[in-house]
């Protein structure tokens, strides 16, 4: 098989501390495959200890893609993601290696599989001119404004996702076209993969647990450490992988704005609530195929079964 449309993908995809990393290595080591991180986070160097990425012990020889990639002032978005592991996918192809997509990000799983939505760049003086009205009028307000432009796109908007509402009102202005004609235009778009989706089911205080769990061992790894060491290297603490989980409260501490045992709370509850965000994405997405998070007999079952359906078995 050297086609990279018919090359069959497991994508693994479920909130952050459910277990994807080592799920995607046991099935990575059981069918012969190699990993694709599909993490925003882990893409940066040096950003090891925070962003849970899995250390060379835990990859337990399996190739793993996309992580280290490039610098903590770099850019990198989904766009990028998706052509680097398109180009990846299509080298695995040639040597008939399955392929196991693994990560959280759910924006960057959908560029992979359906590419991005053609939308134009942001403007700076449009979004703060909405951003603006948010500001003084509030988030109804905003709303009730994209209700009267674009009743097809706040269909889909919740009131309060002040930022989806922005960026609909963007696009209208600067294309003439709703957002979601946009996307209904791009849903038709050709998949070039066969996919099995596979998501983790977690209880939610368990999930909780496991993340406070989680925080306490990145804590004990030199969290704290690994920071100021990014930080002497000259980066500047407001890089967007600076600002996100775990980077972010602890450059709070040193920055005196509030205590550690504080900053590690932040952490925790930070992390809970992108938790239950990730959720909420991934519960939208009907092709996923939930397990248990301990039942990987019954997971590797359904794995050789898709691959032997699409001649890909070892």
């Amino acid at each position: 098989m050297t086609k990279m449309e018919k090359l069959p993908l497991v994508i693994i995809n479920s909130p952050t501390a459910t277990g994807k990393t080592q799920l995607a290595v046991n099935l990575a080591l059981q069918f012969g495959g190699e990993i694709i991180s599909a993490d925003s986070m882990q893409v940066y160097r040096y950003l090891d200890i925070g962003t849970a990425k899995p250390t060379m012990e835990e990859r337990k020889g399996i190739k793993h893609h996309l992580i280290d990639v490039v610098h903590p002032d770099e850019d990198f978005n989904a766009a990028l993601f998706a052509d680097k592991a398109r180009a990846i996918i299509s080298d695995l192809a040639e040597k008939h290696r399955p392929v196991f997509v693994a990560g959280g990000t759910g924006l960057y799983i959908r560029a992979l599989l359906k590419g991005m939505i053609d939308t134009p760049d942001v403007d700076e003086n449009i979004r703060n001119h909405f951003r603006g009205l948010r500001d003084v009028h509030g988030k109804k307000y905003l709303y009730d404004l994209l209700l009267k432009r674009d009743e097809m796109a706040a269909a889909q908007i919740n009131p309060n996702d002040s930022v989806r509402v922005i960026r609909a009102l963007e696009v209208l202005e600067q294309t003439g076209e709703s957002i979601a004609v946009k996307q209904k235009k791009h849903s038709f778009a050709d998949n070039p993969y066969t996919t099995y989706k596979i998501g983790l089911k977690i209880d939610r205080q368990a999930l909780k647990r496991n993340i406070e769990s989680r925080t306490d061992k990145m804590i004990a790894e030199g969290l704290l450490n690994e920071v100021r060491s990014v930080l002497a290297m000259g980066y500047s603490e407001n890089l967007k992988p600076l600002q996100s989980l775990g980077y972010k409260q602890a450059i709070g501490f040193l920055n005196n704005k509030h205590d550690w045992e504080s900053a590690v709370n932040l952490i925790k509850r930070d992390t809970w609530q992108y938790a239950k965000r990730q959720m909420t994405w991934f519960a939208a997405d009907k092709e996923i195929n939930w397990f248990d998070a301990d039942d990987q007999s019954d997971i590797a079952n359904n794995i050789n079964s898709f691959l032997t359906k699409h001649n890909f078995s070892l």
